[in-house]
């Protein structure tokens, strides 16, 4: 039977081992090739590239019978989790992954100490999106995905202004402050169903009443 690029237990074949990424570097370890993991540190366009190969590959051989991978570890929250470790948002017509929970999004911008700011972007005096469940339908360009439901903090019925406030990563305050420099890069990935099936819950997280960040 076919393997799976995080599944077999056979030592890659040299032809495997010599996948670079790019000219001259060491090749990198299975845990940063391999599409059902997302990386802890940024990777370049080449080894994009190449995750995303294997994981349209992986999905042929799935498709086809051929493979059957091994079963999920814990991708779901604990029972008691009120939140995914990192949050899936839909927001300016596209489905975006956040560095973290979805209370724990903090704002970019350089305060006036140049120290970055320690505000949330979820503000309990901002309008509010909604957890929902929704398709885990691709983006355009993304490799269609059997049918089934994910947990996604929708953003999408907030005004432009409010909606744009999330994607730049800014609190109220500093959203109102255009002048205010970026002290980091927004923590946005655009959410690809296969290179982050870790991160699809298929249950709403556990909200409580009155709670900003409603289900």
């Amino acid at each position: 039977m076919a393997q799976g690029c995080c599944t077999s237990s056979r030592p890659a074949s040299v032809g495997q081992q010599r996948v670079a990424t790019g000219p001259g570097e060491f090749p990198p370890p299975r845990a940063v090739l391999c599409p059902d993991r997302t990386p802890t540190a940024q990777t370049g366009p080449y080894i994009e590239a190449v995750r995303r190969q294997l994981a349209v590959r992986t999905r042929r051989l799935i498709d086809a019978g051929a493979f059957t991978p091994a079963p999920p570890t814990a991708c779901e929250p604990p029972a008691d989790s009120d939140r995914p470790a990192r949050s899936v948002v839909q927001l300016l017509l596209g489905r975006y992954l956040a560095d973290a929970p979805l209370a724990d999004i903090r704002c970019v911008a350089q305060t006036r100490h140049r120290h970055r700011c320690p505000q949330p972007v979820l503000a309990p005096n901002t309008p509010q999106g909604m957890w929902r469940l929704l398709p885990a339908s691709p983006q355009r360009g993304q490799l269609a995905l059997p049918a089934g439901m994910m947990a996604v903090y929708d953003l999408s019925r907030l005004p432009y202004a409010e909606q744009m406030r999330w994607r730049t990563q800014r609190c109220p305050v500093h959203a109102a402050t255009p002048g205010a420099a970026d002290l980091a890069l927004a923590g946005w990935q655009v959410f690809d169903p296969l290179l982050h099936t870790e991160h699809i819950h298929t249950r709403l997280p556990h909200t409580t009443p009155g709670h900003h960040g409603k289900a």
